[in-house]
Protein backbone atom coordinates (compact mmCIF):
# COMPACT_ATOMS: atom_id res chain seq x y z
CA UNK A 1 0.00 0.00 0.00
CA UNK A 2 2.84 2.37 0.83
CA UNK A 3 4.31 1.85 -2.63
CA UNK A 4 0.98 2.55 -4.33
CA UNK A 5 0.51 5.73 -2.34
CA UNK A 6 3.79 7.12 -3.61
CA UNK A 7 3.32 6.20 -7.26
CA UNK A 8 1.18 8.27 -9.57
CA UNK A 9 1.06 11.21 -11.89
CA UNK A 10 2.30 14.56 -10.55
CA UNK A 11 -0.50 17.00 -9.77
CA UNK A 12 1.47 20.00 -8.54
CA UNK A 13 0.97 22.86 -11.05
CA UNK A 14 4.04 24.06 -12.89
CA UNK A 15 4.75 27.75 -12.50
CA UNK A 16 5.33 29.69 -15.71
CA UNK A 17 6.44 33.27 -16.21
CA UNK A 18 3.86 34.12 -18.89
CA UNK A 19 0.74 32.57 -20.30
CA UNK A 20 1.03 31.54 -23.95
CA UNK A 21 -1.72 32.45 -26.36
CA UNK A 22 -3.94 29.54 -27.31
CA UNK A 23 -3.48 27.98 -30.72
CA UNK A 24 -7.19 27.96 -31.53
CA UNK A 25 -8.30 31.28 -30.08
CA UNK A 26 -10.36 29.53 -27.41
CA UNK A 27 -10.12 30.45 -23.74
CA UNK A 28 -10.11 27.47 -21.42
CA UNK A 29 -13.25 25.49 -22.17
CA UNK A 30 -14.89 28.39 -24.02
CA UNK A 31 -14.76 27.77 -27.74
CA UNK A 32 -13.85 30.44 -30.28
CA UNK A 33 -17.08 30.13 -32.25
CA UNK A 34 -17.17 31.28 -35.86
CA UNK A 35 -20.16 32.76 -37.64
CA UNK A 36 -22.62 30.17 -38.86
CA UNK A 37 -21.80 31.16 -42.44
CA UNK A 38 -18.11 30.45 -41.89
CA UNK A 39 -18.66 26.74 -41.29
CA UNK A 40 -18.21 23.97 -43.83
CA UNK A 41 -21.84 22.94 -44.09
CA UNK A 42 -22.61 24.35 -47.51
CA UNK A 43 -22.71 20.97 -49.24
CA UNK A 44 -24.90 19.12 -46.74
CA UNK A 45 -28.23 19.26 -45.02
CA UNK A 46 -29.07 18.69 -41.38
CA UNK A 47 -32.36 16.93 -42.09
CA UNK A 48 -33.36 13.83 -44.04
CA UNK A 49 -36.41 14.64 -46.15
CA UNK A 50 -38.07 12.44 -48.81
CA UNK A 51 -37.87 13.49 -52.42
CA UNK A 52 -40.78 15.80 -53.34
CA UNK A 53 -43.54 14.17 -55.38
CA UNK A 54 -44.65 17.41 -57.01
CA UNK A 55 -42.71 19.74 -59.28
CA UNK A 56 -43.87 23.03 -57.76
CA UNK A 57 -45.28 24.26 -61.05
CA UNK A 58 -48.23 25.77 -59.22
CA UNK A 59 -45.81 28.31 -57.68
CA UNK A 60 -45.21 29.95 -61.04
CA UNK A 61 -42.45 32.55 -60.92
CA UNK A 62 -41.98 31.93 -57.19
CA UNK A 63 -40.08 28.67 -57.73
CA UNK A 64 -36.54 29.02 -56.32
CA UNK A 65 -33.90 28.64 -59.01
CA UNK A 66 -30.78 29.36 -56.95
CA UNK A 67 -29.36 27.80 -53.77
CA UNK A 68 -30.97 29.06 -50.59
CA UNK A 69 -27.65 30.41 -49.37
CA UNK A 70 -27.68 28.86 -45.90
CA UNK A 71 -25.31 26.24 -44.48
CA UNK A 72 -26.61 22.85 -43.39
CA UNK A 73 -26.00 21.75 -39.81
CA UNK A 74 -26.84 18.62 -37.92
CA UNK A 75 -28.78 18.88 -34.66
CA UNK A 76 -25.65 18.58 -32.45
CA UNK A 77 -23.85 21.20 -34.54
CA UNK A 78 -26.80 23.55 -34.34
CA UNK A 79 -27.19 23.09 -30.60
CA UNK A 80 -23.49 23.65 -29.92
CA UNK A 81 -23.34 26.72 -32.13
CA UNK A 82 -26.06 28.56 -30.25
CA UNK A 83 -24.95 27.37 -26.81
CA UNK A 84 -21.42 28.61 -27.53
CA UNK A 85 -22.84 31.95 -28.62
CA UNK A 86 -24.91 32.16 -25.43
CA UNK A 87 -21.76 31.66 -23.35
CA UNK A 88 -20.42 34.90 -24.79
CA UNK A 89 -23.37 36.89 -23.43
CA UNK A 90 -23.65 38.40 -20.00
CA UNK A 91 -26.92 37.72 -18.18
CA UNK A 92 -28.60 38.40 -14.86
CA UNK A 93 -28.19 34.66 -14.16
CA UNK A 94 -24.40 35.12 -14.18
CA UNK A 95 -23.79 38.19 -12.05
CA UNK A 96 -25.10 41.57 -10.98
CA UNK A 97 -26.39 43.59 -13.95
CA UNK A 98 -25.92 47.18 -12.72
CA UNK A 99 -27.62 49.07 -15.56
CA UNK A 100 -29.08 52.18 -13.97
CA UNK A 101 -32.70 52.98 -14.83
CA UNK A 102 -33.24 49.46 -16.21
CA UNK A 103 -33.99 47.48 -13.02
CA UNK A 104 -32.30 44.27 -14.15
CA UNK A 105 -33.39 42.03 -11.30
CA UNK A 106 -33.46 38.26 -10.85
CA UNK A 107 -36.41 36.55 -12.52
CA UNK A 108 -37.88 33.90 -10.17
CA UNK A 109 -38.31 30.59 -11.96
CA UNK A 110 -41.72 30.18 -10.35
CA UNK A 111 -42.94 33.04 -12.56
CA UNK A 112 -41.58 31.30 -15.64
CA UNK A 113 -43.27 28.04 -14.69
CA UNK A 114 -46.62 29.80 -14.26
CA UNK A 115 -46.31 31.63 -17.59
CA UNK A 116 -45.71 28.31 -19.36
CA UNK A 117 -48.90 26.66 -18.11
CA UNK A 118 -50.85 25.54 -21.20
CA UNK A 119 -53.94 27.53 -20.21
CA UNK A 120 -51.90 30.72 -20.52
CA UNK A 121 -49.18 29.95 -23.07
CA UNK A 122 -51.30 28.12 -25.65
CA UNK A 123 -54.37 30.36 -25.89
CA UNK A 124 -55.15 32.38 -29.01
CA UNK A 125 -56.43 35.98 -28.99
CA UNK A 126 -59.31 35.07 -31.29
CA UNK A 127 -60.67 32.27 -29.11
CA UNK A 128 -64.24 32.71 -27.84
CA UNK A 129 -64.19 34.52 -24.51
CA UNK A 130 -66.05 31.62 -22.89
CA UNK A 131 -62.95 29.45 -23.46
CA UNK A 132 -60.44 31.84 -21.83
CA UNK A 133 -62.18 32.64 -18.56
CA UNK A 134 -59.06 31.83 -16.53
CA UNK A 135 -56.96 34.29 -18.52
CA UNK A 136 -59.57 37.03 -18.20
CA UNK A 137 -59.84 36.41 -14.46
CA UNK A 138 -56.06 36.71 -14.16
CA UNK A 139 -56.16 40.04 -16.03
CA UNK A 140 -58.91 41.22 -13.67
CA UNK A 141 -56.81 40.21 -10.63
CA UNK A 142 -53.73 41.93 -12.06
CA UNK A 143 -55.75 45.11 -12.62
CA UNK A 144 -56.87 44.99 -8.98
CA UNK A 145 -53.28 44.69 -7.75
CA UNK A 146 -52.08 47.55 -9.97
CA UNK A 147 -54.87 49.94 -8.96
CA UNK A 148 -54.41 49.05 -5.30
CA UNK A 149 -50.63 49.55 -5.36
CA UNK A 150 -50.96 52.90 -7.14
CA UNK A 151 -54.14 54.25 -5.54
CA UNK A 152 -55.62 54.89 -8.99
CA UNK A 153 -59.19 53.92 -10.01
CA UNK A 154 -58.56 52.63 -13.54
CA UNK A 155 -55.90 50.80 -15.52
CA UNK A 156 -55.33 50.11 -19.20
CA UNK A 157 -53.47 46.83 -19.60
CA UNK A 158 -52.89 46.86 -23.35
CA UNK A 159 -49.70 49.00 -23.71
CA UNK A 160 -46.81 46.72 -24.60
CA UNK A 161 -43.88 48.75 -23.26
CA UNK A 162 -43.05 51.79 -21.17
CA UNK A 163 -42.95 54.15 -24.14
CA UNK A 164 -46.19 52.61 -25.43
CA UNK A 165 -47.69 53.37 -22.02
CA UNK A 166 -46.53 56.97 -22.28
CA UNK A 167 -48.27 57.14 -25.63
CA UNK A 168 -51.45 55.75 -24.07
CA UNK A 169 -51.36 58.25 -21.20
CA UNK A 170 -50.77 61.28 -23.42
CA UNK A 171 -53.47 60.19 -25.87
CA UNK A 172 -55.90 59.96 -22.96
CA UNK A 173 -54.81 63.44 -21.84
CA UNK A 174 -55.28 64.78 -25.37
CA UNK A 175 -58.73 63.19 -25.56
CA UNK A 176 -59.69 64.77 -22.23
CA UNK A 177 -58.62 68.22 -23.38
CA UNK A 178 -60.49 67.80 -26.66
CA UNK A 179 -63.63 66.80 -24.78
CA UNK A 180 -63.28 70.01 -22.75
CA UNK A 181 -62.93 72.06 -25.93
CA UNK A 182 -59.27 72.97 -25.57
CA UNK A 183 -57.48 70.38 -27.66
CA UNK A 184 -54.55 70.88 -29.99
CA UNK A 185 -56.79 72.13 -32.80
CA UNK A 186 -59.30 74.19 -30.80
CA UNK A 187 -59.52 77.96 -30.40
CA UNK A 188 -57.93 77.60 -26.95
CA UNK A 189 -55.21 75.08 -27.71
CA UNK A 190 -53.23 73.35 -25.03
CA UNK A 191 -50.31 72.41 -27.23
CA UNK A 192 -47.36 72.20 -24.82
CA UNK A 193 -45.98 69.47 -22.57
CA UNK A 194 -43.43 70.38 -19.90
CA UNK A 195 -40.60 67.86 -19.38
CA UNK A 196 -37.75 68.18 -16.82
CA UNK A 197 -34.16 67.83 -18.00
CA UNK A 198 -33.79 64.77 -15.75
CA UNK A 199 -36.67 62.85 -17.39
CA UNK A 200 -36.32 59.65 -19.38
CA UNK A 201 -35.53 60.34 -23.02
CA UNK A 202 -38.74 58.72 -24.20
CA UNK A 203 -40.83 61.40 -22.42
CA UNK A 204 -40.11 64.30 -24.81
CA UNK A 205 -40.10 61.92 -27.77
CA UNK A 206 -43.58 60.63 -26.89
CA UNK A 207 -44.96 64.12 -26.35
CA UNK A 208 -43.63 65.24 -29.73
CA UNK A 209 -45.01 62.10 -31.39
CA UNK A 210 -48.51 62.87 -30.08
CA UNK A 211 -48.23 66.37 -31.55
CA UNK A 212 -47.25 68.50 -28.58
CA UNK A 213 -44.51 71.10 -28.37
CA UNK A 214 -41.98 70.06 -25.73
CA UNK A 215 -40.80 72.68 -23.25
CA UNK A 216 -37.91 71.85 -20.96
CA UNK A 217 -38.06 72.47 -17.22
CA UNK A 218 -34.80 73.29 -15.48
CA UNK A 219 -33.23 71.25 -12.72
CA UNK A 220 -31.94 72.51 -9.38
CA UNK A 221 -28.38 71.94 -8.21
CA UNK A 222 -29.54 69.06 -6.02
CA UNK A 223 -31.10 67.20 -8.97
CA UNK A 224 -34.80 68.02 -8.59
CA UNK A 225 -37.40 69.90 -10.63
CA UNK A 226 -36.93 73.67 -10.42
CA UNK A 227 -40.29 74.82 -9.04
CA UNK A 228 -39.73 78.44 -10.00
CA UNK A 229 -39.06 77.49 -13.63
CA UNK A 230 -42.07 75.15 -13.64
CA UNK A 231 -44.39 77.83 -12.29
CA UNK A 232 -43.09 80.36 -14.82
CA UNK A 233 -43.81 78.02 -17.75
CA UNK A 234 -47.22 76.76 -16.65
CA UNK A 235 -50.11 78.44 -18.42
CA UNK A 236 -53.35 77.88 -20.30
CA UNK A 237 -51.38 76.53 -23.27
CA UNK A 238 -49.91 73.61 -21.27
CA UNK A 239 -51.61 70.22 -21.63
CA UNK A 240 -49.49 68.21 -19.20
CA UNK A 241 -46.21 67.78 -17.41
CA UNK A 242 -44.21 64.56 -17.52
CA UNK A 243 -42.15 63.90 -14.41
CA UNK A 244 -40.13 60.78 -13.66
CA UNK A 245 -40.34 59.98 -9.95
CA UNK A 246 -38.02 58.85 -8.52
CA UNK A 247 -36.19 60.75 -11.22
CA UNK A 248 -33.34 59.67 -13.46
CA UNK A 249 -30.79 61.03 -11.01
CA UNK A 250 -32.00 58.39 -8.56
CA UNK A 251 -33.70 60.99 -6.35
CA UNK A 252 -37.24 61.36 -5.05
CA UNK A 253 -38.93 64.62 -6.06
CA UNK A 254 -39.46 66.05 -2.58
CA UNK A 255 -41.74 68.79 -3.99
CA UNK A 256 -43.99 66.33 -5.80
CA UNK A 257 -47.17 67.52 -4.04
CA UNK A 258 -46.43 71.13 -4.96
CA UNK A 259 -45.69 70.10 -8.54
CA UNK A 260 -49.08 68.40 -8.66
CA UNK A 261 -50.89 71.39 -7.14
CA UNK A 262 -49.34 73.90 -9.55
CA UNK A 263 -50.08 71.66 -12.52
CA UNK A 264 -53.74 71.15 -11.69
CA UNK A 265 -54.28 74.82 -10.88
CA UNK A 266 -53.05 75.59 -14.40
CA UNK A 267 -55.62 73.17 -15.86
CA UNK A 268 -52.99 70.65 -16.97
CA UNK A 269 -52.62 66.94 -16.22
CA UNK A 270 -49.78 65.29 -14.32
CA UNK A 271 -48.16 62.36 -16.16
CA UNK A 272 -45.68 60.39 -14.06
CA UNK A 273 -43.11 58.13 -15.70
CA UNK A 274 -43.38 54.95 -13.61
CA UNK A 275 -40.22 53.26 -14.87
CA UNK A 276 -38.69 53.65 -11.40
CA UNK A 277 -41.74 52.36 -9.50
CA UNK A 278 -39.51 49.61 -8.12
CA UNK A 279 -38.09 52.18 -5.67
CA UNK A 280 -41.44 53.07 -4.10
CA UNK A 281 -43.75 50.08 -4.71
CA UNK A 282 -45.60 49.23 -1.51
CA UNK A 283 -44.33 52.44 0.10
CA UNK A 284 -45.96 55.27 -1.87
CA UNK A 285 -49.16 55.36 -3.93
CA UNK A 286 -48.76 57.70 -6.92
CA UNK A 287 -52.49 58.49 -6.79
CA UNK A 288 -51.94 60.07 -3.36
CA UNK A 289 -49.34 62.36 -4.95
CA UNK A 290 -51.81 63.81 -7.44
CA UNK A 291 -50.70 61.79 -10.46
CA UNK A 292 -53.25 61.56 -13.30
CA UNK A 293 -51.54 58.92 -15.44
CA UNK A 294 -48.55 56.65 -14.95
CA UNK A 295 -47.22 53.67 -16.86
CA UNK A 296 -45.79 50.69 -15.00
CA UNK A 297 -43.09 48.56 -16.60
CA UNK A 298 -44.15 45.07 -15.59
CA UNK A 299 -40.88 43.76 -17.00
CA UNK A 300 -38.95 45.89 -14.47
CA UNK A 301 -40.83 46.29 -11.21
CA UNK A 302 -42.46 42.88 -11.37
CA UNK A 303 -39.56 40.83 -12.62
CA UNK A 304 -40.15 39.58 -16.12
CA UNK A 305 -37.12 38.99 -18.40
CA UNK A 306 -36.00 42.44 -19.50
CA UNK A 307 -34.01 43.38 -22.56
CA UNK A 308 -33.50 42.10 -26.07
CA UNK A 309 -36.40 44.11 -27.43
CA UNK A 310 -39.18 42.23 -25.68
CA UNK A 311 -41.45 40.98 -24.48
CA UNK A 312 -42.61 43.99 -22.53
CA UNK A 313 -45.71 45.43 -20.92
CA UNK A 314 -46.48 48.96 -19.77
CA UNK A 315 -49.99 49.14 -18.26
CA UNK A 316 -51.19 52.68 -17.53
CA UNK A 317 -53.09 53.61 -14.37
CA UNK A 318 -55.42 56.59 -14.69
CA UNK A 319 -57.00 59.07 -12.29
CA UNK A 320 -60.74 59.57 -11.98
CA UNK A 321 -60.48 62.53 -14.35
CA UNK A 322 -58.83 60.46 -17.08
CA UNK A 323 -60.54 57.10 -16.52
CA UNK A 324 -63.35 57.88 -19.04
CA UNK A 325 -60.69 58.29 -21.73
CA UNK A 326 -58.96 54.93 -21.27
CA UNK A 327 -58.59 52.82 -24.42
CA UNK A 328 -60.96 49.91 -25.01
CA UNK A 329 -61.48 47.16 -24.12
CA UNK A 330 -61.28 46.23 -20.43
CA UNK A 331 -62.19 43.18 -18.38
CA UNK A 332 -65.52 43.17 -16.54
CA UNK A 333 -66.90 40.57 -14.13
CA UNK A 334 -70.53 40.22 -15.17
CA UNK A 335 -71.46 37.77 -12.41
CA UNK A 336 -71.83 35.03 -15.00
CA UNK A 337 -68.19 35.21 -16.02
CA UNK A 338 -65.60 37.62 -17.33
CA UNK A 339 -65.75 39.43 -20.64
CA UNK A 340 -63.94 42.13 -22.59
CA UNK A 341 -66.17 45.18 -22.86
CA UNK A 342 -66.10 48.03 -25.35
CA UNK A 343 -67.31 51.55 -24.53
CA UNK A 344 -70.92 52.62 -24.52
CA UNK A 345 -71.98 54.56 -27.59
CA UNK A 346 -72.36 57.84 -25.70
CA UNK A 347 -68.78 57.54 -24.46
CA UNK A 348 -67.23 56.61 -27.79
CA UNK A 349 -66.59 60.23 -28.74
CA UNK A 350 -64.50 60.79 -25.63
CA UNK A 351 -62.08 57.88 -25.76
CA UNK A 352 -59.41 57.63 -28.41
CA UNK A 353 -60.35 54.03 -29.20
CA UNK A 354 -58.12 50.99 -29.16
CA UNK A 355 -54.39 51.24 -28.59
CA UNK A 356 -53.67 47.90 -30.25
CA UNK A 357 -55.50 44.99 -31.80
CA UNK A 358 -55.56 42.80 -28.71
CA UNK A 359 -55.14 43.16 -24.97
CA UNK A 360 -51.39 42.91 -24.45
CA UNK A 361 -48.90 40.17 -23.60
CA UNK A 362 -50.37 37.32 -21.55
CA UNK A 363 -47.00 35.95 -20.48
CA UNK A 364 -46.15 39.31 -18.94
CA UNK A 365 -49.41 39.37 -17.01
CA UNK A 366 -48.88 35.89 -15.59
CA UNK A 367 -45.30 36.57 -14.49
CA UNK A 368 -46.24 39.88 -12.88
CA UNK A 369 -49.21 38.49 -10.94
CA UNK A 370 -47.14 35.49 -9.84
CA UNK A 371 -44.49 37.88 -8.54
CA UNK A 372 -47.06 39.99 -6.69
CA UNK A 373 -48.86 37.06 -5.11
CA UNK A 374 -45.66 35.32 -4.02
CA UNK A 375 -44.39 38.52 -2.37
CA UNK A 376 -47.63 39.79 -0.91
CA UNK A 377 -48.13 43.38 0.19
CA UNK A 378 -45.43 43.20 2.87
CA UNK A 379 -42.98 41.58 0.46
CA UNK A 380 -43.51 44.26 -2.17
CA UNK A 381 -42.83 46.91 0.44
CA UNK A 382 -39.58 45.14 1.25
CA UNK A 383 -38.70 45.11 -2.45
CA UNK A 384 -38.57 48.90 -2.43
CA UNK A 385 -36.77 49.08 0.90
CA UNK A 386 -34.06 46.60 -0.12
CA UNK A 387 -33.59 48.21 -3.54
CA UNK A 388 -33.00 51.59 -1.89
CA UNK A 389 -30.77 50.06 0.79
CA UNK A 390 -28.58 48.30 -1.79
CA UNK A 391 -28.16 51.47 -3.87
CA UNK A 392 -27.20 53.51 -0.82
CA UNK A 393 -24.73 50.82 0.25
CA UNK A 394 -22.98 51.12 -3.12
CA UNK A 395 -23.01 54.91 -2.91
CA UNK A 396 -21.52 54.86 0.60
CA UNK A 397 -18.82 52.32 -0.27
CA UNK A 398 -17.68 54.05 -3.48
CA UNK A 399 -18.01 57.75 -2.66
CA UNK A 400 -14.48 57.98 -1.24
CA UNK A 401 -12.87 56.79 -4.49
CA UNK A 402 -15.47 58.06 -6.98
CA UNK A 403 -17.43 61.31 -7.01
CA UNK A 404 -21.16 61.08 -6.31
CA UNK A 405 -23.11 63.43 -8.57
CA UNK A 406 -25.36 64.47 -5.67
CA UNK A 407 -23.43 63.65 -2.49
CA UNK A 408 -25.83 65.24 -0.01
CA UNK A 409 -28.42 62.88 1.42
CA UNK A 410 -29.45 59.38 0.41
CA UNK A 411 -30.34 58.24 -3.07
CA UNK A 412 -33.27 56.04 -4.00
CA UNK A 413 -32.89 52.88 -6.11
CA UNK A 414 -29.76 53.87 -8.02
CA UNK A 415 -26.44 55.53 -7.21
CA UNK A 416 -25.24 58.20 -9.63
CA UNK A 417 -21.59 59.17 -10.06
CA UNK A 418 -19.97 61.69 -12.39
CA UNK A 419 -16.47 61.75 -13.91
CA UNK A 420 -15.05 64.52 -11.73
CA UNK A 421 -12.84 61.97 -9.97
CA UNK A 422 -11.26 60.98 -13.32
CA UNK A 423 -9.95 64.48 -14.08
CA UNK A 424 -6.24 64.46 -14.81
CA UNK A 425 -6.11 60.71 -15.48
CA UNK A 426 -6.80 60.85 -19.26
CA UNK A 427 -9.34 58.08 -18.62
CA UNK A 428 -12.98 58.52 -19.60
CA UNK A 429 -16.21 57.00 -18.36
CA UNK A 430 -16.20 54.78 -21.44
CA UNK A 431 -12.65 53.55 -20.71
CA UNK A 432 -13.63 52.71 -17.15
CA UNK A 433 -16.75 50.86 -18.26
CA UNK A 434 -14.81 48.78 -20.78
CA UNK A 435 -12.31 47.78 -18.08
CA UNK A 436 -15.23 46.53 -15.97
CA UNK A 437 -15.91 43.93 -18.67
CA UNK A 438 -12.41 42.49 -18.19
CA UNK A 439 -13.19 42.10 -14.49
CA UNK A 440 -16.33 40.10 -15.28
CA UNK A 441 -18.97 42.79 -14.72
CA UNK A 442 -21.43 44.34 -17.13
CA UNK A 443 -20.90 48.12 -17.18
CA UNK A 444 -23.35 50.44 -15.51
CA UNK A 445 -25.40 52.89 -17.60
CA UNK A 446 -23.02 55.48 -19.06
CA UNK A 447 -23.48 59.16 -19.92
CA UNK A 448 -27.09 59.16 -18.71
CA UNK A 449 -28.75 61.22 -17.39
CA UNK A 450 -27.41 63.95 -19.65
CA UNK A 451 -27.53 66.54 -16.87
CA UNK A 452 -24.52 64.84 -15.20
CA UNK A 453 -21.14 65.00 -16.99
CA UNK A 454 -19.67 61.55 -17.66
CA UNK A 455 -22.51 59.93 -15.73
CA UNK A 456 -22.18 56.44 -14.25
CA UNK A 457 -25.62 55.24 -13.14
CA UNK A 458 -25.64 52.07 -11.01
CA UNK A 459 -28.83 50.21 -10.02
CA UNK A 460 -28.23 47.00 -8.03
CA UNK A 461 -31.95 46.20 -7.44
CA UNK A 462 -33.17 44.36 -4.37
CA UNK A 463 -32.25 40.88 -5.57
CA UNK A 464 -28.48 41.22 -5.03
CA UNK A 465 -27.01 39.82 -1.83
CA UNK A 466 -24.47 41.71 0.25
CA UNK A 467 -21.82 39.21 -0.85
CA UNK A 468 -22.46 39.95 -4.52
CA UNK A 469 -22.54 43.70 -3.88
CA UNK A 470 -19.21 43.44 -2.02
CA UNK A 471 -17.70 41.53 -4.95
CA UNK A 472 -18.86 44.25 -7.33
CA UNK A 473 -17.68 47.04 -5.03
CA UNK A 474 -14.25 45.41 -4.65
CA UNK A 475 -13.81 45.39 -8.43
CA UNK A 476 -15.00 48.99 -8.77
CA UNK A 477 -12.65 50.21 -6.03
CA UNK A 478 -9.69 48.33 -7.50
CA UNK A 479 -10.33 49.83 -10.93
CA UNK A 480 -10.78 53.31 -9.48
CA UNK A 481 -7.49 53.06 -7.61
CA UNK A 482 -5.74 51.78 -10.74
CA UNK A 483 -7.09 54.73 -12.73
CA UNK A 484 -5.89 57.23 -10.15
CA UNK A 485 -2.49 55.50 -10.02
CA UNK A 486 -1.97 56.21 -13.73
CA UNK A 487 -2.44 52.67 -15.08
CA UNK A 488 -3.84 53.98 -18.38
CA UNK A 489 -2.91 50.88 -20.38
CA UNK A 490 -5.41 48.86 -18.37
CA UNK A 491 -8.22 51.14 -19.55
CA UNK A 492 -7.41 52.56 -22.98
CA UNK A 493 -7.43 49.23 -24.80
CA UNK A 494 -10.04 47.46 -22.69
CA UNK A 495 -11.68 45.04 -22.90
CA UNK A 496 -8.76 42.68 -23.52
CA UNK A 497 -10.40 39.43 -22.42
CA UNK A 498 -13.88 39.70 -23.90
CA UNK A 499 -14.89 37.75 -27.04
CA UNK A 500 -15.11 41.08 -28.88
CA UNK A 501 -12.57 43.80 -28.37
CA UNK A 502 -13.37 47.53 -28.35
CA UNK A 503 -15.36 48.65 -31.35
CA UNK A 504 -16.04 51.98 -32.99
CA UNK A 505 -19.53 52.07 -31.49
CA UNK A 506 -20.62 55.26 -33.24
CA UNK A 507 -19.70 53.86 -36.63
CA UNK A 508 -21.26 50.50 -35.79
CA UNK A 509 -24.55 52.24 -34.96
CA UNK A 510 -24.54 54.46 -38.03
CA UNK A 511 -23.01 52.07 -40.56
CA UNK A 512 -23.86 48.55 -39.36
CA UNK A 513 -22.65 45.62 -41.43
CA UNK A 514 -25.72 43.43 -41.73
CA UNK A 515 -24.59 41.12 -44.53
CA UNK A 516 -21.91 38.46 -44.32
CA UNK A 517 -19.47 38.40 -47.20
CA UNK A 518 -17.35 35.35 -47.94
CA UNK A 519 -13.56 35.76 -48.23
CA UNK A 520 -13.86 35.40 -52.03
CA UNK A 521 -16.27 38.36 -52.12
CA UNK A 522 -19.42 36.32 -52.75
CA UNK A 523 -22.50 36.58 -50.61
CA UNK A 524 -24.16 33.19 -50.41
CA UNK A 525 -26.74 34.27 -47.86
CA UNK A 526 -28.03 37.08 -50.02
CA UNK A 527 -28.20 35.18 -53.30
Amino acid sequence: MSTMNTVGRPTTPNRVESKPATLTGGRGLLQNEALIFEGDGWGKTGVDLPQPTTDGSDLGDLVRRDPIGLPGLSEPETMRHYVRLSQKNHAIDLAVYPLGSCTMKHNPRLNEKMARLPGFSDIHPLQPQSTVQGALQLMDSLSHWLTTLTGMPAVALSPKAGAHGELCGLMAIRAAHRAAGNGLRSDTPRNKVLVPTSAHGTNPATAAFVGYTVVEIAQTEDGRVDLADLEAKLGDDVAAIMVTNPNTCGLFERDILEISRLTHEAGAYFYCDGANFNAIVGRVRPGDLGVDAMHINLHKTFSTPHGGGGPGAGPVVLSEALAPFAPAPWVVNTGDGFKLVEREEDEAEQAFGRLCAFQGQMGMYVRALSYMMSHGSDGLRQVAEDAVLNANYIKARLSDVMSAAFPEGPCMHEALFDDEWLKGTDITTLDFAKAMIDEGFHPMTMYFPLVVHGAMLIEPTETESKAELDRFIHAMRALAEAAKAGDKDRFKGAPFHAPMKRLDETRAARQPVLRWTAPDGSNMAAE
